[in-house]
């Protein structure tokens, strides 16, 4: 007898040597379970077996959506057991987008939801300094890690400066702090800012009017990324700010005669500035 059976009887007697009556009864329950139940043949027919990818179409949630608005919308119009019931939903969320929303309910006339805004906003506000400060210590040792650091703290700065929640002396100083990062990373290796990061750092210090510093990262965008779109809509709105009527129509000239596709974002831009 092979050895795996044999060890396999050898259990079967010391079962029923040890239940005289349950112990033979299970084994021959299990035998008939295998025997007519495990053994059967399993129909495959119906089975189709391919590596063709099947899209899936999930409906929109209609019944959602009509009942959506803005939060903006929603501090007018809402009763108060609604309106407080809005800001819990929207403290249990990610609130860093949020945080423009919810310093408008600090002018509300429900007591509580203005405490629920003002709790919520200056413990986002407090984390933000501290993150801020632990990234901008770390980025001056100049270690390995640098690049990777400034690139994080340059996304996680314009997610909030770009509300404008802060004061205007504070955002002031933290628009600062986002130039000389950015700064760094550009002396570094400027191949690691991408259109993202120049168009957030022009725009960021256009929106504090240091049409100086905007410039000259307007004129670094355009020269490193010259077919993006957005390094033409940022000098536009740095000449259109300042005034610079010449320069404004010479970029626009140039965007105009390029192979760029201008988006209806641009094109309305390009309306109003006109």
């Amino acid at each position: 007898m092979e050895k795996g059976k044999r060890i396999d009887y050898l259990a079967k007697i010391i079962i029923m040597l040890l239940c005289p009556f349950f112990g033979p009864l299970f084994i021959g329950l299990g035998y008939i379970f295998y025997r007519f139940v495990f053994t059967q043949q399993v129909d495959l027919e119906d089975v189709v077996f391919t590596k063709d990818r099947v899209k899936t179409y999930m409906h929109a949630d209609e019944e959602r959506g009509r009942t959506m608005v803005p939060v903006e919308e929603a501090l007018a119009v809402t009763d108060k057991d609604n309106l407080r019931n809005l800001m819990l939903n929207v403290i249990r969320t990610d609130i860093r987008e949020s945080l423009e929303s919810i310093s408008l309910a600090l002018d509300s006339e429900d007591s509580e939801t203005s405490h629920y805004a003002a709790s919520v906003l200056q413990d986002a506000l407090n984390d933000f300094r501290a993150t801020v400060q632990k990234y901008y210590n770390e980025i001056q040792k100049q270690d390995e890690n640098q690049t990777e650091q400034i690139l994080i703290l340059i996304d996680y700065m314009n997610q909030v400066l770009k509300q404008k929640v802060f004061t205007e002396m504070e955002q002031k100083s933290f628009v600062r702090i986002m130039d000389e990062i950015c700064e760094i990373l550009y002396a570094k290796d400027c191949t690691q800012m991408t259109t993202y990061h120049f168009e957030a750092i022009s725009l960021r210090l256009l929106e504090i009017e240091d049409f100086e510093n905007c410039k000259k990262w307007c004129i670094r965008a355009a020269k490193q990324y010259p077919k993006s779109l957005s390094s033409y809509t940022c000098q536009l709105k740095l000449y259109f700010s300042n005034g610079d009527k010449e320069e404004f129509f010479r970029v626009l000239s140039e965007l105009r005669s390029s192979n760029i596709v201008i988006d209806n974002e641009t094109l309305e831009l390009i309306r109003v500035f006109q």
